[in-house]
């Protein structure tokens, strides 16, 4: 076993403790830019970078994973989300674990039933059950077993059509054939009461797309909470992913929040209800936004109103989101995580580290100097933070 791999495994023995924060990125940018962005993230402080797995929207993310592997030493870095539509479950196994020895053990697999998005490519999102079936068959591959996973893991419907479009897959006398980590963490993403209650029963975190506003994160989280009780398990980690922008001109941020706030009516109808959303508002999005890529919705979007965009994505300025980030930990969330919308990025991300200092209580490191530039506060200094994560006992 080579030395990453043992470091590695030493990586993974300790606990993850007290809240952390984290960025999500899509491939957007190229490599050289990328990798800058990958240490400036890692120099501000931040545990986790999380990769987008866009399809055709943007490059691939198991290359970028590898590349921020290459670029920083401490972060946990992982997908936000795969799916068993687009890639087959063994596939997926494979690049993860690959991902996971290249980075000396620091790799999350995040995963769920895809996205609208997948219409392009002629898929649908795949049913709950397949991504319960993928997430088992991954694991066992990553144990080292013979996985055979037949026809009666597939649904009768599409086994007598031959229709695979929703992610249905086999594995027959499968076997991964480099060793892995068994333990690597899977988190699924979810914002729909069944989706969370699959989180609760398996998943070693839950990615949460529900929005900032306390009904919403108290409702997903109680959830996640019963489920894993009634498997007689502990609760995963809750990681809150938070759209949006973070500026002090707030008029700008909420114009550059707005575009994620139309995803809500046409995939998590539940949260809109929780935030009030009049029923006919939800209908005239769902009919202007059929699905895609977020930032594709900026026209449905504009008659959401302000309080509603608001409540489910980082609109405002330092103050306002440092206040969002206590109001999810208060909720129960062991991390936060800025996914940065707008035309400056990486502003975004500045400002949300602040706000987490403010919020948080840990101190964040000044990357021009490395001196602590908030006593008590943000992220903790580089040399003295714990950035791995154990999974939960199954």
């Amino acid at each position: 076993m080579n030395e990453p791999r043992v470091a590695g495994l030493r990586v993974a023995e300790r606990q993850l403790a007290g809240p952390r924060a984290g960025v999500v990125l899509q491939g957007v940018d190229t490599p050289g830019v990328f990798g800058g962005m990958v240490e400036e993230i890692e120099s501000l402080g931040f545990d986790h970078l999380w990769l987008t797995d866009s399809s055709l929207h943007a490059r691939n993310c198991y290359a970028y994973l590898t590349l921020a592997a290459a670029r920083s030493s401490r972060l946990l870095i992982g997908t936000a989300v795969t799916n068993p539509a687009t890639r087959h479950p063994a596939i997926t196994a494979a690049a993860a674990a690959t991902v996971d020895e290249i980075s000396g053990g620091r790799m999350i697999l995040g995963i769920g039933a895809g996205d609208r998005p997948l219409l392009a490519l002629g898929l649908r999102p795949s049913r709950l059950a397949t991504v319960e079936t993928a997430i088992a068959g991954i694991r066992a591959l990553w144990r080292g077993e013979t996985v055979d996973l037949n026809a009666e893991n597939l649904s009768a419907e599409h086994l007598s059509t031959g229709d695979l479009g929703r992610g249905e897959f086999s594995l027959s006398g499968a076997h991964l054939r480099f060793p892995a980590r068994a333990d690597l963490p899977v988190f699924i993403s979810a914002s729909g009461p069944k989706t969370l209650d699959l989180a609760g029963r398996v998943a070693d975190g839950v990615i949460l797309l529900v929005g900032l506003f306390p009904e919403a994160l108290d409702w997903a989280i109680s959830r996640v909470a019963r489920a894993a009780d009634a498997a007689g398990r502990p609760r995963p980690h809750i990681a809150v992913f938070a759209y949006g922008a973070v500026a002090e001109d707030e008029a700008a941020a909420l114009e550059e929040a707005r575009s994620i706030a139309a995803w809500f009516p046409q995939t998590a109808p539940y949260i809109c209800a929780l935030a009030g959303l009049p029923s006919e508002l939800v209908d005239a999005v769902r009919a202007g936004y059929a699905g895609g890529e977020f930032q594709e919705a900026a026209a449905a979007a504009r008659g959401l109103p302000d309080d509603f965009v608001r409540k489910v994505a980082l609109a405002g300025n330092q103050a306002r989101t440092a206040a969002q980030i206590r109001a999810a930990l208060d909720a129960g969330a062991d991390s936060v995580h800025v996914f940065p919308l707008g035309r400056d990025r990486m502003a975004t991300v500045r400002a949300f580290a602040r706000a987490w200092s403010a919020a948080a209580g840990r101190a964040i490191p000044d990357p021009a100097t490395g001196n602590s530039a908030v006593q008590n506060h943000g992220p903790q200094e580089a040399g003295d933070r714990d950035t791995t994560y154990r999974t939960a006992d199954h």
